[in-house]
């Protein structure tokens, strides 16, 4: 059986490269040579060899030397079932020829079920049409990011799937979209989000490589550009770091000198009457050294001094902190807390910053309603897994998907007096925590942060 399989590769490999009749024919001779072999070990063999051959190929790369591959194996399979006798009489051969091509139909059936039940079972949806825009095969995983069930789809062409009844909107939109690239524009690939923010990866093959067949492969590629989005997000982060190592300091040391000297003149100014103006000054001093301070920490936070602190009460203290300026704003603040044990080891007041920003960004959000409703925060702490996680949920304005996308970025601000520093600086302190945040939010549904911070142990 070894030097079977020695032998079956490389030949193999040969005939899927060039094609060839010489490469065909090593087929028929390895196929004599066979002796008390039962079938299903060529079959095992020749799954084996293939597997090799396709081991780093892309799916509709691999669909189509899977396709090539039964010509071989069927050559072979010929060769070993008809190794006539010479005392066998006409009918004989005649019976054993039909077995032998009603065994070999049936090898080749189940090798075929086994290739479609890889391609069921992908992570990646799998549609084939064929050249008539038939679709004539589709995955499981295609079926569910369709939501519809298989056996209603094959068949059916383009037209028949954009009036099929099963189809929610949603889904036909997806088609006619991926349709237009493909037929108008002969588009390889094309990326896009769909309205549950999935990143959506697709991939297409065109008939010339798959003899006169269509592949479209759909893959859910959302967690690698959460990975990407990160590293996007680490890489701004550091070059504001090198900026402010850079400048922030040599702001500070004249502000602090201005300062100074604006108020040994307080006492003249207030002589000639324009006390006010000291004042002024004074006031836009200490709000640049506030927005200093917050660009220094944004691009450096300093490192958490931690202690364990259950998060039920600091949860208390923020809301202390924050319910009259959310009184004044006409909305209120629940606290809601599944486990009041929780303990978190946290710098208590970088963490403090964090829920205040959140707290605070909810607060102005509402504010932004002109009394259209009341306003309401949820802030709601539970356990998840190793983490506990802090809800903050507003009632507010919410925000559209490309808010979203640059929330976290240093200087992004929807606010007319905003710095685009506060989440910033959040996302970083929540990181060297070693925790996380996520954010959901629609317009006109408000908004939802969750912060996942890990438990003391």
């Amino acid at each position: 059986m070894q030097a079977i399989r020695k032998r079956y590769f490389p030949a193999l490999a040969e005939y899927m490269r060039s094609g060839s009749e010489a490469s065909l024919f090593e087929a028929t001779e390895i196929g004599k040579l066979l002796q008390d072999i039962h079938p299903e070990d060529i079959i095992a063999i020749h799954e084996e060899s293939m597997q090799k051959l396709v081991a780093n190929m892309d799916s509709d790369e691999a669909l189509s030397l899977y396709s090539r591959s039964f010509i071989f194996l069927i050559e072979l399979m010929v060769a070993f079932r008809f190794r006539l006798q010479p005392e066998q009489t006409p009918d004989q051969r005649f019976s054993d020829m039909r077995d032998m091509l009603l065994s070999s139909h049936r090898s080749f059936r189940m090798v075929k079920n086994k290739y479609e039940n890889v391609l069921q079972h992908m992570d990646s949806g799998i549609a084939i049409f064929d050249s008539d825009g038939i679709l004539s095969f589709v995955n499981v995983q295609m079926a569910k990011l369709l939501d519809i069930p298989r056996k209603t789809l094959i068949g059916c062409n383009i037209i028949d799937m954009l009036w099929h009844s099963q189809l929610s909107r949603r889904s036909k939109r997806i088609i006619l979209r991926v349709f237009k690239e493909v037929h108008l524009r002969r588009s390889r690939y094309l990326e896009f989000q769909d309205v549950n923010g999935r990143f959506l990866l697709v991939t297409v093959t065109y008939g010339d490589q798959l003899d006169g067949d269509y592949l479209i492969s759909v893959k859910d590629v959302t967690e690698y550009k959460q990975i990407e989005q990160t590293a996007y997000q680490n890489d701004k982060l550091a070059m504001l770091g090198k900026i402010a190592a850079a400048i922030a300091h040599e702001i500070r040391n004249p502000l602090t000198s201005i300062r100074g000297f604006i108020q040994l003149l307080k006492p003249h100014l207030a002589q000639l009457g324009k006390e006010e103006y000291s004042r002024i000054i004074l006031t836009e001093i200490d709000r640049a050294n506030d927005i200093i301070y917050e660009f220094l920490n944004s691009s450096k936070p300093s490192a958490p001094m931690k202690q364990k602190v259950p998060i039920h009460s600091l949860l208390k203290e923020v809301i202390l902190l924050s319910d009259s300026e959310a009184l004044l704003k006409g909305c209120q603040i629940h606290l809601e807390s599944y486990d009041e044990e929780l303990t978190i080891s946290i710098d208590v007041k970088q963490v403090k910053q964090v829920i205040l920003n959140m707290v605070r960004n909810a607060i102005d959000a509402i504010g932004e309603l002109e009394s259209e409703r009341s306003g309401r925060i949820d802030i709601v702490t539970r356990r998840d897994g190793r983490d506990a996680e802090i809800t903050i949920r507003d009632n507010g304005n919410g925000m559209d998907t490309t808010t979203k996308s640059k929330l976290f970025d240093p200087f992004f601000t929807t606010k007319v007096s905003g710095t685009g520093l506060g989440l910033s600086v959040s996302y970083r302190i929540v990181r060297n925590h070693g925790g996380k945040i996520r954010v959901s939010s629609n317009p006109g549904e408000g908004t939802e942060f969750n912060i996942y911070l890990p438990l003391a142990e």
